[in-house]
């Protein structure tokens, strides 16, 4: 088996074939990302499923289930819930959780880092904090890595400008710090 590069933003990695795959696999997830998926894991399974399963016993004693409308709404918040459940775990599994704060401060836009910038054509600080597709946020500035914003900030340093295409046309941004929190 010939070795495959694998590029995660401005990391290069050399990789033989089984490990690509598993690789390509997992999504970047940053540390409280996972913890909040993990907490509404846990919500789901402790209080939310008790609660509909108990909807679901209370809906079968009013008699037929045909034309029960509590028991079939009961069933498909059933149905939702667990569908939610089933996509938690199988994206906690395929994640790769990366913690900013542990890894060395190397002056780059990398995932997980928050970056102040300055946006040229308006003259506006704005801050963005790079986070994996599911956590993603614009109103609470946390913005996916597969972004355009973030694919053009990605391995970029301190004064260095980033130009993005929008459809609007191209936006410029100055980096003005990258925190590693």
């Amino acid at each position: 088996m010939s070795p495959l590069l694998y590029s995660a933003g401005a990391l290069v990695i050399l990789l033989s074939e089984r490990d690509w795959v598993f690789a390509m696999k997992q999504t970047p997830m940053t540390v409280r990302g996972a913890e909040k998926l993990r907490e509404e894991l846990d919500n789901l399974k402790s209080v939310q499923r008790p609660k509909i399963i108990a909807a679901i016993a209370s809906a079968r004693e009013h008699g037929d289930l045909k034309e029960n409308a509590e028991y079939h709404a009961a069933r498909e918040e059933q149905g939702f819930c667990e569908g939610r459940i089933q996509d938690i775990e199988s994206k906690l599994s395929n994640a790769q959780i990366i913690d900013v704060t542990k890894l060395p401060n190397s002056g780059k836009v990398i995932f997980g880092t928050t970056v102040d910038l300055f946006r040229v054509h308006d003259e506006q600080e704005v801050s963005y904090r790079i986070v994996g597709d599911d956590e993603s946020d614009i109103k609470a500035n946390l913005i996916s890595v597969n972004s355009p914003i973030a694919r053009a900030l990605i391995g970029k340093e301190v004064d260095d400008v980033a130009v993005v295409k929008t459809p609007g046309g191209e936006v410029e941004y100055e980096i003005l710090r990258i925190q590693y929190i």
